[in-house]
């Protein structure tokens, strides 16, 4: 049985506010993405065309074939062509790689985003084995993938409109009592999760996960039965909070509070006590430390 998705309409304040933040720079959907989705939305969109389209950067062609051939798709062949790896992986999947693998080109004015992205790339694909590995139901290796790659993705257009959002992000990992988003909002007109959910809804991303990326530091959404927050955006919520919690539970990397103030709820989500929690870091351990 499918779950219902009810998402409350948004308000004059909620207007106010996306109006506002607009100004602050988000990117808009790269042309390349943009043809791309267009010809994979058609009724029988054409594989060669999608693959010409791909094959216009060569960062992005090699960077979709790299994806193919991870360990994650556990494909016996190598894919050598842009078309191979899109008929292996899928419409879907490849719209989802290339939304991502675009993501991290969209910021080249903003300095030192390696580790960001590379703590990103870890997430995500530790996120999409975790959805595999749980069996969460209604919960899709590709979209808690998706996920994890774009939950954050308002922090660096954040970082490169305000010079000192750097300092309130250190603020917001320490607070143990504040949410993440409380801290941005005591220093800024707003805060990466609003942020990151409109470039993700300018990036086509479905609906549940730009709920997602909004609400992902809200506890109360969370805990709710009857928020705004459908169940499929709290399980993508949970998975990619579990990821990043074994990370740094793993590795020491990525050091934030959000496991202590969200991890609970976030097992309850997943139907889940810390006994699974310990046999998990276990299990996990190879992903997350072969995670690039």
């Amino acid at each position: 049985m499918n779950d219902i998705v009810r998402v409350t309409p948004k308000t004059a304040v909620d207007n106010l506010i996306e109006r506002s933040i607009l100004d602050i720079g988000i990117p808009p959907c790269p042309i390349i993405l943009e043809r791309f989705m267009t010809e994979a939305r058609q009724d029988e969109p054409d594989f060669k065309r999608l693959a010409s389209v791909i094959g216009t950067d060569v960062g992005l062609s090699a960077g979709l074939i790299k994806t193919a051939n991870s360990p994650y798709f556990g494909m016996r062949q190598r894919v050598r062509s842009v078309n191979e790896a899109l008929v292996i992986l899928g419409l879907k999947t490849a719209s989802r790689a290339v939304a991502g693998l675009v993501l991290s080109k969209a910021f080249p004015n903003v300095a030192n985003l390696e580790r960001f992205w590379d703590a990103s790339a870890r997430i995500a694909l530790l996120s999409g084995w975790l959805a595999q590995h749980l069996n969460i139901s209604g919960l899709q290796a590709d979209d808690a993938y998706t996920f994890g790659l774009f939950r954050d993705c308002g922090i660096p257009v954040l970082l490169g409109h305000f010079p000192r959002y750097e300092n309130v992000l250190v603020a917001a990992n320490g607070d143990v009592t504040r949410s993440f988003t409380e801290v941005e909002a005591a220093e800024l007109p707003t805060n990466h999760a609003m942020v990151g959910c409109l470039l993700a809804q300018n990036w086509w991303l479905p609906e549940e996960i730009c709920l997602a990326i909004r609400n992902h530091h809200d506890l109360a959404a969370l805990e709710s039965i009857d928020s705004r927050l459908p169940v499929l955006s709290r399980r993508l919520i949970a998975i990619a909070q579990l990821a990043e919690h074994i990370v740094q539970q793993q590795l020491g990397l990525s050091m934030t509070q959000e496991w202590t103030k969200l991890g609970a709820t976030c097992l309850r989500i997943l139907d889940m006590d810390e006994t699974d929690l310990e046999t998990l870091y276990i299990e996990a351990a190879p992903i997350a430390a072969s995670a690039e």
